[in-house]
Order: C-alpha cells, then structure tokens, then sequence
C-alpha cells in the first residue's frame, strides 16, 4: 500500500508545482448538475477495457478505461481520469497528462454522467511509443475524480516520456476511428 501512495504522493507533487504543465496526473472534476449526488471516492471501480476497438497507427497505441459504480445508489461525476505510471515494484514514473482529444477518438468535453449502479462511464487513453525517452511502465493508476482513491491496473507498456492523452469520461464507448 505505501508504495501505491508514493506514486501518487509523487504525481500530485510534480502537478502541483506545475513541473508537467496543466492536466498532468490530475483529474477535472466539477460539481452534479442533477438531482444524483455525488459519487464518492471508493465506489467507482476504474479498469482497462480492451473490448473496444483496435487503437494501433502510426506509432500510437490506446485502450478504453471503464469507470463502474460498485455502489449501492445512483451518482454523478465529471471530467478526466487522474492518471499516473508506475513502473516494476510500483516505483513512481513521471507522468504528464493531456486532456482533450486523442490519435483515436473526439474528446466529448466535460459533461456530468450520471450512473446508476452498475452502471459504466468511459473514456480514451492513448500513447505513442516511437522510442523516444522510452519508459517500461507496468501499472496504471486511475483515479476517476481526482480525489486520492484510485484503482491500479496492470498496464505493462513501452511508452515515450511517460506521456499519455485522455478524453474525458462519457456515459458512451467513444467512437474509435
């Protein structure tokens, strides 16, 4: 568990300072419009979710995120997937997020989704990875709105600089294309 803190610990460091610019390893998140509260840290589950379509070309490589309320009522959230690598033995990779449209999907923009439980909310994450500053990441951590709880998913990827692009969360897959 301290070694999970300590990746997070160290992307919220680096993002506060502004080292990585706007958006890097924090997640936008802004308040329910509806009637939903709203969802609280530890009933959203966040995983990698390969049953979308192929994201491979020219260099670039991506997969969905699926975030899925495990609780017991419906909630309402926005924004984008606080995001951080982690390499072998969760050691803390520098990690730099960009917010907005991807190689492989139109960012949908900030917009509440609400879920009913059980319920699924997506986004688009995509990398490149030409060897340029190569880093060898093996987990992902995902935080699905920027509060301290986060979910860490096997991600074991060659990727350039530790950087990664992400659209924000939808209540619909992203069209892939």
């Amino acid at each position: 568990m301290r070694r999970l803190l300590t990746a997070a610990a160290v992307a919220s460091a680096v993002a506060a300072t502004g080292l990585l610019g706007a958006g890097a390893a924090t997640a936008a998140v802004t308040a329910p419009h509806t009637g939903a509260a709203a969802c609280q840290p530890g009933t959203l589950k966040a995983a990698v979710d390969p049953s979308g379509p192929e994201q491979a070309g020219m260099n670039h490589q991506g997969t969905l995120l699926r975030l899925t309320n495990t609780g017991t009522t419906t909630c309402a959230f926005s924004g984008y997937a606080g995001l951080a690598l982690e390499g072998a033995g969760h050691s803390a990779i520098p990690t730099t997020v960009r917010h907005g449209s991807t190689y492989f999907a139109q960012d949908p923009g900030v917009r509440q989704v609400t879920l009913r439980p059980g319920a699924s909310a997506w986004a688009d994450l995509v990398w490149t990875h030409v060897g340029q500053d190569t880093v060898h990441a093996k987990y992902l951590q995902i935080s699905p709105t920027g509060s301290n709880a986060h979910s860490t998913v096997a991600f074991a990827q060659d990727l350039d600089g530790g950087r990664l692009s992400v659209t924000a969360w939808s209540a619909s897959k992203p069209a892939i294309g």
